[in-house]
This record gives C-alpha cells, sequence and structure tokens, in this order.
C-alpha cells in the first residue's frame, strides 16, 4: 500500500467519524434494552442501515456546501 493510498484511507477514516452524529441522526435507529444485546441479524440490518445513511449525509453536506 503507497503512502497515497494509506493518506486516502484515513482521510476516509475521519470523513465518516466526522459525519457520524449525523448519520446515526439520519438512520434513527433504536438503542438496545439495557442488559440486551444485537443477535447478529439485527446487527446485519442496523448497519446496512447505517451504511444508507451514511450516503444521506455525505449528501447532505454536498449540498449544503454549495
Amino acid at each position: 500500500m503507497s503512502a497515497e493510498s494509506a493518506d486516502r484511507q484515513q482521510q476516509k477514516v475521519r470523513e465518516f467519524m466526522s459525519l457520524l452524529p449525523l448519520t446515526l441522526a439520519v438512520a434513527g435507529l433504536p438503542d438496545c434494552e439495557p442488559g440486551r444485546h444485537f443477535n447478529e441479524g439485527q446487527m446485519d440490518a442496523r448497519a446496512t442501515t447505517i451504511k444508507a445513511a451514511y450516503k444521506i449525509a455525505r449528501q447532505i453536506v454536498h449540498d449544503i456546501a454549495k
């Protein structure tokens, strides 16, 4: 892996982390009840929802920046 691709990867991670609060707000997922855990299927469904919400959050920021 070149230094340039490593820098790009770090930039993507920073972008994701900076958009995480907006992403989670867009996703609108409820918290788990205290003492209970999500099963694998629930985690997969939530991850898919977060991925879709991230795309929307990026688009919101892009539209605002115009």
